[in-house]
């Protein structure tokens, strides 16, 4: 089975993620911060990838180091399960509507991390998050997970919407990215022969 497990102690956060791509999308996430929890549960849902994600922070501050270092630790769990990535499909993309919203996610398990972001959240808080963290996880992420990520919104009025579409998009495109290629099963996608 394709799995990663990683546990992150810092001075500011305590972090542990068990992840399992072979997985139907089931999740059990507590970070202390709900609206990021929420998102979470898209991202596992709609990727068909299993998370188990543990998270105390300091709270008292703000939820920005909660939010990165979840990010940090799921990317490296990302990779820990990809192993030498032999026989995935490794690129995937999505359009994805929400209501008023339209974003579209393309990635590459490239081992090169980047990240493309054309995203405007009107809103500087839904609820009590701070909408700019989405960024931030979203860095955090690709960085440690290898990931050239670009997201870009189409469209949409609802900070909410935005988000949790941006969120759906990168799950559906993760999804095709690390599911196996028939036709390759095996083989480093890559003329390099090494991601």
């Amino acid at each position: 089975m394709r799995t990663g497990s990683v546990s992150r102690q810092t001075a500011e956060t305590e972090i542990s993620v068990e992840i399992n791509l072979d997985g139907s999308g089931t999740y059990d996430n507590q970070t202390g911060v709900g609206f990021f929890d929420h998102m979470l549960d898209q991202l596992s849902r709609h990727s068909l990838i299993d998370f188990t994600i543990r998270a105390k922070g300091d709270y008292h501050i703000d939820d920005h180091h909660t939010v990165e270092d979840t990010g940090i630790a799921l990317g490296q769990a990302l990779v820990q399960a990809l192993g030498d990535k032999r026989g995935i499909n490794r690129y995937g993309d999505c359009h994805l509507a929400m209501d008023d919203a339209q974003v579209r996610a393309a990635l590459d398990l490239s081992a090169r991390p980047f990240l493309v972001w054309n995203v405007n959240i009107p809103t500087q808080k839904i609820g009590t998050f701070d909408t700019e963290l989405v960024r931030e996880f979203f860095t955090a992420f690709s960085t440690h997970g290898g990931i050239t990520l670009h997201i870009d919104q189409v469209h949409g009025v609802n900070s909410h919407h935005i988000v949790e579409a941006a969120f759906k998009a990168v799950a559906r495109a993760l999804r095709t990215a690390v599911e196996s290629d028939p036709r390759k099963a095996g083989e480093i996608p890559s003329t390099k022969g090494a991601l």
